[in-house]
């Protein structure tokens, strides 16, 4: 159980990147006062927090509403963690990428903070496959979903640190970890697909 609840730390930690979105989070709020930083900052958590629970709520009932099996959202979202990962190791690492995307102030918290910073497509993805009616308790989830709001409340108190953070790691610092975060998010996405695979052709059987 306790391993479990740790390789499921290292997953939603990894798709989320905390570390990451710092950077991204330094960019879009230079300059402004702190007290509208701070707010930028919960606000962006709380949105994160909001669509990553409608996933791992809703996730799965919308995907067997439209008769798609959960194998194949498995292999599916295998293969798009895969490829998003590959974008963290050899591609622009995500603090040079995001930075570059333009908004107005007022949908700083939106995007690109909460979407696609935090809550990316890979975290979506796997907080479905990490809560599989099927396979997880409600006991279970609940775990899944407490691992992810610590990651997102990890992620808050960075922000709130993020001026020193920037100052020990730099920016070149950012990308090392999210290339590392890709490597391992890679291994994982290469594991679902397997299992994903291994227990479609079980049930056809």
């Amino acid at each position: 159980m306790f391993d479990s609840l740790i390789v499921q730390f290292v997953v939603l930690w990894a798709v989320i990147d905390p570390i990451g979105s710092v950077p991204v989070y330094l960019a879009k709020t230079v300059g402004l006062p702190v007290d509208d930083r701070r707010k930028i900052a919960r606000n962006a958590i709380l949105i994160s927090a909001g669509i990553l629970i409608f996933f791992l709520v809703a996730g799965q009932f919308l995907l067997e509403a439209m008769q798609i099996p959960l194998t194949a959202f498995q292999i599916a979202g295998g293969l798009v963690l895969l490829l998003f990962a590959l974008t963290m190791i050899f591609g622009e690492s995500k603090p040079e990428q995001e930075i570059r995307l333009s908004s107005s102030l007022s949908e700083l918290a939106v995007y690109p903070l909460a979407v696609p910073s935090i809550a990316s497509p890979g975290a979506m993805m796997a907080i479905v496959l990490l809560t599989d009616n099927h396979r997880f308790s409600l006991l279970d989830q609940s775990f899944t979903a407490l691992i992810m709001l610590s990651v997102l409340l990890i992620t808050y108190l960075l922000f709130l640190a993020a001026n020193k953070i920037q100052r020990i790691i730099g920016n070149t610092g950012a990308a090392v970890i999210s290339r590392v975060m890709g490597l391992i998010l890679a291994a994982v996405a290469i594991n679902n697909m397997l299992v994903g695979i291994r227990d479609f052709f079980t049930q056809v059987s």
